[in-house]
């Protein structure tokens, strides 16, 4: 087997900056959401179609929402599927904590 070198790059933590997307921020925390509504559907031992029926959607919205195509819902809309599985959500704003200015963060308070 052949060595070669490779060049690695760290990465600044949120992979929608390194990709170039435009609201880098708002996609991160998007992701970030879907993966709380997943991380409550597989710890429920729910189906996708009972996770349909709780959230108001069809199975396959379902389906691509946990797939990852989540473009199209806002972050209100993620928040209410959030509350329709019983989690509250609150939001906080305050001063910066670094002096890069202000961020997008999800911080999630205890088990899925």
């Amino acid at each position: 087997m052949e060595s070669k070198d490779t060049a690695v790059e760290r990465g600044s933590g949120n992979v929608f900056v390194d990709l170039g997307f435009p609201d880098a921020d708002a996609h991160l925390v998007k992701a970030e959401l879907v993966s709380r509504i997943d991380d409550i559907v597989r710890d429920r031992g729910i189906t996708q179609t009972e996770a349909a029926r709780l959230l108001g959607l069809s199975q396959p919205d379902v389906s691509r929402l946990l797939r990852g195509d989540f473009r199209e819902y806002s972050l209100e809309r993620l928040f209410r599927l959030l509350t329709a599985l019983g989690r509250d959500i609150d939001i906080v704003v305050r001063q910066p904590r670094s002096a890069e200015g202000g961020k997008l963060r999800i911080a999630a308070a205890g088990p899925a």
